[in-house]
């Protein structure tokens, strides 16, 4: 099973930033935007796991998210990733308990690596991939102009999840495995 742990930032969320998408797409001349339902966050990349490192992972997760309260992010960003001739990675930056969450990054990253997973070479840039290899007609800051402020005030993240994801017609679809519950009271 292709898995990754990430976050889920609800229906409601989603909703708005698909909005967003729409938005951007009218100045797209090509690219892949994700959808709807795979909107997430990531925190650990695991590619293939075996049921025993599932079981595994479980353990591990489930120790971190009991130590762990819930995290308040808003969206507020309009970003990309360098590449050449097209944006590689659009993404929506966040705002709010950033250090909290390059925390549980952290710590997740370590408690992986201590069962057998490769640890991240690159540095955390919390984000949500909204769009990939984008090729825009015009110039990416004056889309940002046009667009205006991004600002979507998400309610609290509560818990992780361990995704599995899965090539369905040609599409990477994603879906929700395993939720890992903060317990630590705010």
């Amino acid at each position: 099973m292709r898995a990754f742990i990430g976050m889920d930032f609800g229906n409601e969320v989603n909703g708005q930033i698909y909005e967003i998408q729409e938005k951007l797409r009218k100045y797209a001349r090509k690219g892949r935007w994700k959808d709807i339902d795979n909107l997430h966050l990531t925190l650990k990349f695991l590619d293939e796991i075996s049921p025993t490192q599932k079981i595994d992972i479980d353990e591990v997760m489930k120790e971190i998210s009991i130590t762990r309260r819930p995290l308040y992010l808003t969206i507020s960003e309009l970003g990309f990733f360098k590449g050449s001739g097209s944006i590689p990675v659009l993404w929506l930056g966040l705002e709010g308990d950033i250090e909290e969450l390059h925390s549980l990054h952290e710590e997740t990253d370590k408690a992986l690596s201590a069962i057998g997973f490769l640890p991240e070479k690159r540095m955390f840039k919390p984000h949500i991939t909204i769009g990939q290899d984008i090729i825009f007609t015009c110039d990416f800051n004056q889309i940002c102009e046009e667009i205006g402020k991004i600002q979507i005030d998400t309610t609290n993240i509560n818990s992780i999840f361990l995704f599995k994801s899965m090539q369905i017609h040609n599409k990477r679809v994603y879906f929700k495995e395993t939720e890992y519950n903060f317990s630590r009271k705010a």
